[in-house]
């Protein structure tokens, strides 16, 4: 398995695109807009080809892979999220969500939501619920302001 940085910004999967004499990928603008992702920046992109056996493990870390439903009828098998409940971890918060919380990305670009932070605060977080896209963590301890 391809081992991906932990400065991975954001991990979406998509299809390429044929548009006369190029490629095209094409990311949802919810997925950019409210985060530190701006159409000024450069950014690299990797393209990984998605597995598609399922129940597949990476022999490399022994980590197990979710698989969800793809466009026509293909299964493409997702990594599992990379907290669990109970976990502590120290995270800067990126910006802010929706509702007004924090948001933070641990590996492979992951979102975790914290509450009662703001942009640019590094924290201890306890993660409390995890999702197959996103998890809530609360803070532990004061937040340290950059």
């Amino acid at each position: 398995m391809t081992e991906i940085a932990d400065s991975l910004r954001l991990l979406y999967e998509t299809t390429l695109d044929e548009n006369e004499d190029k490629y095209e990928l094409t990311l949802p603008k919810e997925l950019v807009e409210g985060t530190s992702l701006t159409t000024e920046s450069p950014y690299r992109v990797a393209l990984l080809e998605s597995p598609t056996q399922t129940g597949q493990k990476s022999e490399s870390s022994g980590s197990t892979h979710r698989v969800t439903e793809a466009t026509d009828e293909e299964q493409i098998e997702t990594p599992d999220p990379p907290v669990k409940v109970g976990d502590v971890r120290s995270v800067t918060i990126d910006t802010l969500g929706d509702q007004g919380d924090g948001l933070a990305k641990v590996e492979r670009g992951f979102i975790v939501i914290v509450p009662g932070t703001q942009p640019g605060d590094r924290v201890d977080v306890e993660i409390t619920k995890v999702k197959d896209t996103v998890a809530f963590a609360d803070p532990v301890g004061k937040a340290e302001v950059r």
